[in-house]
């Protein structure tokens, strides 16, 4: 069997592109990780990956229950499959951002033990989420038939938006990565802030009820622009283009910063494990 060793020594700071090919020529690490956490997270369970299933499916329920028999809202598509765009962006970020926020911690035994780039380690939380993301676009699918709500050539778009899902995870996941070694009660503050967050986000509610002084808010809150997109495929919503490029461009600075805060950091990781 094939041995694959990575090893590399540097002679003062490595700069961002020189750390990024040095990550590309150990990419089979993302998945190797990856393949392990998804065997982990569903070993000895009698339902393995459907899982992945129950967990968007009840967030579908209850939403749906609450919000069209509770509290009516109007909607011009089915509210199923409206709410159900909301919840496959929303799980996809909290989980970078939850996972990734914590992996470096939760793996203190491998980075003391094993020479690789660090940030292989959030990137492949990344990759998990996504073959999760993959089943939630399945079932997102046949609701979309089972309620009879059209395709359209916008679903061309999708592999645009998962992308822009995946940067503005991580572009939370990985700062937080880098500063839960060093303040260790962001290790508990994350859950509690993604649970307040999803109340600021319009994941079960159109922005439509939101009142008009307070719609600013949605150009410093890149997961809404995602979710807006996620409708504007599968459901025709209109979006905001200047309201997408001005959040965007705050999650791409993010995720930039991110990035080099992780790389010069990197080294003093092990110290503080």
């Amino acid at each position: 069997m094939e041995q694959r060793i990575y090893k590399t020594i540097r002679g003062g700071q490595v700069s961002l592109l020189t750390y990024l090919k040095e990550v590309w020529q150990v990419r089979h690490l993302i998945i190797t990780f990856a393949a392990r956490d998804l065997k982990v997270q569903y070993a000895q369970t009698y339902l393995g990956l459907l899982w992945s299933v129950i967990q968007p499916l009840t967030g579908l329920i209850i939403f749906s229950f609450f919000f069209q028999r509770v509290i009516p809202l109007h909607i011009s598509t089915p509210y199923s499959v409206f709410v159900f765009t909301g919840i496959i962006g929303w799980f996809y970020f909290t989980s970078l951002v939850g996972q990734a926020g914590t992996v470096l911690m939760n793996n203190q035994q491998l980075i003391k033990k094993i020479q690789f780039p660090r940030l292989v380690l959030p990137l492949s939380k990344a990759l998990t989420g996504l073959i999760e993301f993959s089943i939630s676009i399945l079932l997102l699918f046949a609701l979309m038939l089972i309620t009879g709500c059209p395709f359209s050539w916008r679903i061309l778009f999708l592999p645009l938006v998962v992308l822009a899902n995946v940067i503005t995870g991580l572009s939370g996941g990985i700062w937080l990565s880098a500063l839960t070694v060093r303040f260790r009660d962001l290790h508990h503050i994350i859950p509690y802030l993604i649970g307040f967050g999803i109340w600021l986000t319009p994941v079960f509610y159109p922005t439509t009820i939101v009142p008009h002084e307070f719609n600013f808010i949605y150009y410093f809150h890149p997961v809404a622009n995602v979710i807006a997109l996620y409708r504007w495929i599968f459901t025709g919503t209109d979006v905001n283009l200047g309201q997408i490029i001005v959040s965007f461009s705050l999650a791409f600075v993010l995720f930039l910063s991110g990035l080099v805060f992780f790389v010069k950091n990197e080294k003093f990781i092990a110290d503080h494990l």
